[in-house]
């Protein structure tokens, strides 16, 4: 079936409704940063983003949720975004989309690469190889994938009792859950029995090819190994359609994520870079947004102080 031509006029006006009805000020950077991030998971180009701008906790997560609760009202547009709370980290997703992006990731349907920082020089590795980092990623992806079920599961059944239940089946969704309740997901307790660290976990969520894979045993380890190197950063950048009154459109960032130059020497060329590129086509051509070009831009970056 062909997908539905996403038009961003609607939501953007819903978003900028919503922001003045909740007098949320924000920053023109972060505005704009906003509503990227929002467009991006409306269209299912993206499952989940961090919130890292727009204030703390908890005045920001108090924004957000008046914000959602304004968005659900207005349009169906927002009934699958929810707000996310891991420790002190606060995420948008979109619930659907995290659904099937912990499916994939527990099925091994989405090849992931890890960089292992509590090597030095850090090395490339598969996914699933024997190593208890990745190990102790598939069973916290296993607890999304419970969290975030593509079919209605009973609340009981899940180890982490503070975490809301969703169905991404919108027929068996309850109207007052879809509407009326953005309520946020704490999952910060299903982590307790892990040493994954937030990095490594981020990583997965935010969906990049490559992650930074260490525990919380070796945080100095992973901070010295990654601030010692060179880097290349991958940014996927946009632009909007043409439209009379421009000629151009400036691009604009929809994601970045780095990876130590040593292991990307190949760069937009690296058999991970092409797939992932292709697999972000392909979310940009189902969704139809009405933005244009979608393309990697690839930099050098020498060695900084990092901070994880």
């Amino acid at each position: 079936m062909e997908a539905a031509e996403f038009d961003e006029a609607l939501p953007l006006a819903v978003l900028e409704s919503a922001l003045s009805h909740v007098q949320w000020r924000l920053k023109s950077s972060s505005k704009r940063r906003l509503q990227i991030d929002v467009m991006a998971l409306c269209a299912g180009i993206r499952p989940v983003v961090m919130v890292d701008y727009g204030g703390k906790l908890p005045e920001l997560q108090q924004h957000l949720s008046a914000l959602l609760r304004f968005c659900h009202k207005e349009s169906h547009i927002f009934e699958h975004l929810r707000i996310m709370l891991i420790d002190d980290m606060i995420y948008l997703v979109h619930r659907r989309g995290l659904a099937e992006h912990a499916r994939s990731s527990v099925n091994s349907e989405a090849q992931l690469f890890f960089v292992d920082l509590e090597q030095d020089p850090p090395q490339m590795i598969r996914e699933r190889e024997d190593n208890v980092a990745a190990i102790q990623l598939v069973s916290v992806q296993k607890i999304f994938s419970l969290h975030f079920p593509i079919i209605e599961q009973n609340s009981e059944s899940l180890p982490c009792n503070k975490a809301g239940i969703v169905s991404t089946d919108t027929s068996a969704v309850d109207d007052s859950t879809t509407l009326g309740n953005p309520d946020c997901i704490d999952l910060s307790s299903c982590l307790q029995d892990t040493k994954i660290s937030i990095p490594t976990l981020n990583g997965w969520l935010l969906g990049y090819p490559v992650v930074y894979l260490f525990s919380t045993e070796h945080i100095e380890e992973a901070i010295y190994n990654l601030s010692t190197k060179s880097l290349r950063v991958f940014r996927i950048l946009f632009s909007r359609k043409k439209t009379r009154a421009k000629v151009t459109e400036p691009e604009e960032e929809l994601m970045s994520f780095s990876v130590p130059y040593d292991l990307s020497m190949g760069g937009s060329r690296e058999p991970w870079a092409e797939a992932f590129l292709s697999d972000m086509h392909k979310r940009w051509g189902r969704s139809k947004p009405a933005w244009g070009a979608l393309r990697m831009e690839v930099t050098e970056c020498y060695p900084q102080a990092i901070v994880l």
